[in-house]
């Protein structure tokens, strides 16, 4: 049977936690996850740049809906959040069976068909995102050129640039950052991430203010953009557009078993997981509320799709310029957290499809002065390498930045943050149907899809409108 056989064996019989030092219960090295970890990964995954098209999302829905729409997202966020946590461990929230991904999970509670949609729509939105997160940076990129060029020639040139070598300097830098073997071994990086977050949400906040203090009055109006501005047509696509926006915003429940795999017990992994859900779901909605509400206060039915362009290029364009630049920091991060699963699950299902592969399964150690040696894997260097330049190639054809985020957000939201937790806590909790409380999950899962159909028409009309007017790799700004 072998020492480690020996060992799972002994556990599973005894269920005690008399596992080999430094090692876990299930024979994997020991985690060293805390609560602070975990909330730097989700505030990363979380407060990306949904953040920036919030007060164009706001000014749609207004002054009523705007902000109760935000707060009505963190709500059902955290609590399905709370629900997803308790499926990380099967029967017992202590010794139970690990699930190391959502799939797992789904598996192990729904299992059958569901699986495989879940896989399907959870790989399909890392994929999405992280061709949203590409187009993002390249704007923030072309803002700070621009905004020094405008400066510079004292805005007689209007500093037309394409967006195309922008994304690949993304790419490139993508590349090499995606040649982290581990979930596990990302924390500093999203620690980085988080701190570059609140940089520029904090600096789109003052620029808010200062814009409404320059004002003198706080613009917008209880119903949002009126009539005139735009058709009705319009208002009510955009008004769906919104919500879609505001679901992307608070998109991580994709990552979420993935993040608690990183978790140290005791405590139950579930118990540090609901502390780092409150932490950073808190945090993240007092910054969307203050950074939504004042860029629609300060700009009322002008705010544009991305906070930080809408200042001009001279309302202190050094203190955009790093905004921007913490934004693109953030992003390179970020897009490292959402793809780690993606990676994953394709290295995994190759070396389970392919195991005597030296090509996918065997390390080549290459020495690093100083540091331990990088095991160099040849099947990762190419397949990621390979991701990295699909998603890039997609995001020089495909560059609407607002309508592609909102289409993300409906199509992750409804499935992979309500429907799965809600469906797996049934499942898990054996509630019965038609009772009191299976009837209030059903009608919350029921009344998010709504909100997810209408987000999905109003950035599909959206992405029509802008294809109007679209020519392929010509994308300038």
């Amino acid at each position: 049977m072998g020492e480690k056989g020996a060992v799972k064996n002994h556990l599973h019989n005894n269920l005690v936690f008399d596992h080999p030092i430094g090692f876990d219960d299930d024979g994997r090295l020991k985690r060293t996850g805390t609560v602070w970890t975990a909330s730097a990964h989700i505030i990363t995954a979380v407060i990306g740049s949904g953040v920036l098209s919030l007060a164009w999302a706001t000014a749609q829905l207004g002054w009523i809906a705007g902000p109760a729409v935000i707060f009505l997202f963190s709500f059902v966020t955290y609590y399905t959040s709370t629900l997803l946590a308790a499926c990380y461990r099967c029967d017992d929230p202590v010794n139970g069976k690990r699930n190391y991904t959502y799939m797992e999970a789904v598996r192990a509670n729904l299992g059958g068909f569901e699986v495989k949609i879940c896989g399907w729509v959870q790989y399909l939105n890392l994929f999405g995102v992280a061709i949203g997160y590409t187009i993002a940076s390249s704007i923030s990129m072309m803002a700070i050129k621009r905004s020094n060029c405008f400066h510079a020639s004292r805005a007689k040139n209007p500093c037309h640039m394409n967006s195309n070598p922008y994304m690949i300097g993304f790419g490139i830098a993508e590349i090499i950052f995606s040649q982290i073997p581990d979930f596990d071994q990302l924390w500093w990086l999203s620690i980085v991430a988080a701190v570059m977050s609140f940089t520029y949400s904090t600096i789109g906040l003052g620029l808010g203010i200062a814009k409404v203090a320059e004002n003198g009055k706080i613009r917008g109006s209880l119903t949002g953009i009126s009539v005139g501005t735009v058709t009705q047509t319009q208002k009510i696509w955009r008004s769906f557009q919104a919500l879609g926006d505001m679901a992307f915003a608070y998109s991580y429940s994709l990552i979420l078993i993935e993040v608690q795999d990183t978790l140290k017990a005791p405590p139950s992994e579930s118990k540090t997981m609901s502390k780092a859900t409150l932490l950073s779901v808190g945090v993240t909605t007092l910054f969307y509320m203050l950074c939504g509400c004042m860029g629609y206060a300060a700009f009322g039915d002008l705010s544009p799709g991305n906070l930080l362009t809408g200042f001009g290029f001279y309302n202190p364009f050094w203190l955009l310029d790093i905004a921007n630049a913490a934004i693109v920091i953030h992003l390179v991060g970020a897009y490292q957290v959402y793809c780690q699963p993606l990676f994953a699950f394709i290295e995994k299902s190759a070396a389970k499809r392919f195991p005597d592969s030296e090509f996918i399964t065997k390390d080549i150690k290459i020495p690093i002065p100083g540091f331990r040696p990088y095991n160099l894997n040849l099947f990762r260097l190419v397949w990621r390498t390979t991701f990295v330049m699909l998603t890039t190639l997609i995001s020089m054809l495909l560059p609407f930045f607002n309508d592609i985020v909102g289409l993300l957000g409906a199509i992750g939201f409804w499935p992979l943050t309500v429907y799965f937790p809600v469906e797996m806590y049934i499942s898990q909790n054996k509630i019965a149907k038609w009772s009191t409380r299976w009837l209030c999950l059903q009608i919350l899962s029921i009344a998010c899809l709504s909100i997810t159909i209408a987000a999905a028409a109003g950035s599909i009309a959206g992405v029509i409108l802008d294809l109007k007017s679209y020519k392929p790799f010509s994308t300038a700004y």
